[in-house]
């Protein structure tokens, strides 16, 4: 289990500013059971167990006394210097089951993209799970080798996950499938006839012409 050092935070508000230049974060613990707790975090530490965890990984918060199990349950990103600014971390009880969006990682090349030119459709990118904590996958793998035509799908009743992890959703919910790549016809406009446009352009000169040789004619009178 991934484990984290906390500490408990009394800098709030704009006190928090000095303790991020010290290289801290602010973040927030609760949970069913647990009080609302302000906490401080290693900026640098937090950065690496995120990318490591993400949302779906239980970590170990440690430095409270007792050492609290616990998933990110959402980040605050600075939107000008796109880093990290706040983390809520929800507290899990000792066997309770939690519901989290799993990430799939998708394996193997699909027959049909290799070789009748296909290509991979990803329908999902996670999965929501039901689980204790300690059985929680940090992914969900999925082998994309038996999609052989362009009639073979992978649906979510298909998926392989360890023992005691329930995935929640429809059964035949499709995961990743592999369509045939179709060519964009180009349609082809017709050229111009030259020829008719030639012949209005001169019967409008000689409708000028005419009309030029009326008034003459008028004028001569």
């Amino acid at each position: 289990m991934l484990k984290l050092a906390v500490e408990k935070r009394d800098a709030l508000g704009k006190k928090a500013k000095k303790m991020r230049a010290e290289g801290k974060m602010p973040a927030v613990l609760y949970g069913k059971k647990q009080q609302t707790l302000p906490i401080a975090v290693s900026h640098r530490a937090f950065e690496k167990i995120f990318k490591e965890a993400g949302y779906s990984a239980v970590i170990a918060l440690e430095g409270l006394g007792d050492v609290k199990e616990a998933l990110i349950h959402d980040v605050a990103v600075d939107p000008v210097k796109d880093t990290l600014r706040h983390a809520d971390f929800y507290v899990i009880e000792k066997g309770q089951k939690v519901q989290v969006e799993v990430p799939i990682e998708f394996e193997g090349i699909a027959p049909a993209v290799k070789e009748l030119g296909g290509f991979l459709v990803k329908v999902l990118h996670t999965i929501e799970v039901e689980a204790e904590p300690s059985n929680l996958p940090q992914e969900i793998i999925v082998d994309v080798t038996s999609l052989v035509d362009f009639t073979s799908q992978i649906c979510i009743k298909d998926l392989h996950v360890p023992a005691g992890v329930m995935i929640l959703g429809n059964p035949e919910e499709v995961v990743v499938l592999a369509s045939e790549a179709v060519e964009e016809k180009i349609e082809e406009t017709a050229a111009p006839d030259l020829s008719t446009i030639e012949v209005a352009k001169k019967g409008k000169q000689e409708e000028v012409v005419a009309g030029e040789s009326a008034e003459e004619k008028g004028e001569k009178k």
